[in-house]
């Protein structure tokens, strides 16, 4: 341990700790309540909760102040442990606001912790290992072991003045990622917006994006799609496939490494093709050699729930030979179509649209598209070069996102190595409180 750094349990760095009350129907409320759907991963509440009623006694006991720490003390789930914490600011959450009986409040002792520190510590301390001998399920609910969490062990400096300084330091990478996160967010509705107008109005020959039909009807025709630039060409998919689409094969998954490798159904999502779910192929099977991908290759799911059939992506490759299963399809496009385009189109609301509509089956959690129907989707092309026009502008969108997604990540990383370097004592602050108290 550090030097001027002690150990403590939790409990001593507190002045109080209490459940929470959930209080019975807003008629009228007097108190917002929060709930484990109001706290994020971040140790931040970000829900505006729910308004309740609370009768007077309670209400004024339970009631959150600046500094608390809210503790789930009941939910968790696979792969996430129960025992997230956030923290209450009255400023910038408002009040009379309390947590729900899924919750402890935890109010720090300020004598002996700073309150941002106490948060970042008890955050740090729910990444580690201990916290999993505090779960307790013996329903359909996980418990924390509230007691033996207040007896945990934790290392703390001595001085507030220095843990306040670690608070500071982390706080101060949390903001950047918080509003890193912010504009990624913003980036994304941008990117959307974006792509519904490169879809419908498209990029002329002088690289501008079109006017709206409303503001220059010349540019513009009628068709079975609504209006379209007049550059364009409506009608069933099939006039920009080279060939009918062609299912997949899907043989019983070998049980050790073959040097081949099969697409699961979860390699096609919601924003295109993730090699998420890959599947050992059988050694020697012939019937996989119509079914081997190139990379490049346009698929899209031919059988899954309505709102997830019909999804499609570009294939890149694995670095290994893959196959695609029976479930998929593999679409050709003509050589004046660029699959990348065309998964853009196939993604879009009113393809999607179009898809869910023609699916077909008996249960809701399986229906399916058969290579026909996708033939006959009503699609809007334009010409390889405006194509290529939009996929650069499309390009161009994902490359802020990714630059951004990219700098968020770094971020987190130096946060969590920062958190154990700094929680921990092994890199100290006092050189800091030594400089700004010279």
């Amino acid at each position: 341990m550090s030097e001027r750094w002690k150990r403590t349990t939790i409990a001593e760095c507190l002045a109080a700790s209490f459940a929470g009350e959930w209080g019975t129907d807003p008629v009228p409320g007097n108190t917002v309540v929060y709930r484990a759907t109001d706290i994020d991963d971040e140790g931040r509440i970000v829900g505006a909760g729910a308004a309740r009623r609370l009768p007077i006694g309670k209400l004024t006991s339970k009631m959150l102040k600046t500094g608390d720490i809210l503790l789930e003390g009941s939910g968790g789930g696979p792969g996430k442990p129960v025992g997230r914490v956030a923290y209450f600011d009255s400023e910038a959450h408002g009040g009379p606001a309390t947590c729900s009986n899924f919750f402890k409040t935890l109010r720090p002792s300020r004598d002996q912790v700073d309150p941002r520190f106490l948060l970042q510590k008890l955050f740090w301390f729910y990444k580690q290992p201990p916290i999993l001998a505090l779960q307790q399920q013996t329903t359909g609910i996980i418990n924390l072991k509230f007691e033996e969490y207040l007896a945990s062990q934790v290392e703390i400096p001595e001085l507030v003045s220095e843990q306040a300084k670690i608070a500071e330091i982390l706080d101060t990478l949390d903001t950047a990622i918080h509003e890193t996160e912010a504009l990624i967010a913003k980036l994304k509705v941008v990117k959307q917006g974006l792509l519904h107008d490169l879809l419908t109005r498209g990029i002329d020959a002088n690289g501008e994006l079109r006017p709206p039909q409303s503001e220059a009807p010349d540019l513009y025709r009628s068709s079975l799609l609504g209006w379209i630039p007049c550059d364009w060409e409506a009608g069933p998919l099939q006039l920009w496939l080279s060939e009918k689409p062609k299912n997949g094969y899907s043989p019983k998954e070998a049980g050790e490494w073959t040097g081949c490798q099969m697409l699961g159904l979860g390699c096609l999502t919601g924003v295109g093709f993730e090699p998420s779910q890959l599947k050992n192929a059988p050694f020697a099977d012939a019937r996989l050699d119509s079914v081997m991908l190139s990379d490049g290759d346009l698929l899209m799911s031919r059988a899954n729930t309505r709102q997830l059939v019909g999804l499609v992506g570009v294939y890149s490759d694995v670095g290994t030979p893959c196959a695609y299963p029976d479930l998929m399809m593999r679409l050709k496009p003509t050589v004046e179509t660029s699959a990348q385009y065309l998964q853009f189109v196939l993604r879009s609301p009113m393809l999607r649209r179009q898809i869910q509509a023609y699916a077909v089956g008996t249960s809701e959690s399986m229906v399916k598209i058969s290579g026909r129907i996708v033939r006959d989707l009503v699609v809007a092309m334009p010409d390889r070069q405006e194509q290529a026009r939009i996929l650069d502008a499309l390009s161009a969108a994902s490359t802020n996102l990714d630059s951004e997604s990219k700098a968020v990540s770094a971020l987190r990383d130096l946060k969590f190595g920062l958190m154990d370097d700094l929680l921990t004592g092994r890199v100290r602050v006092t050189p800091l409180l030594d400089a700004a108290t010279a």
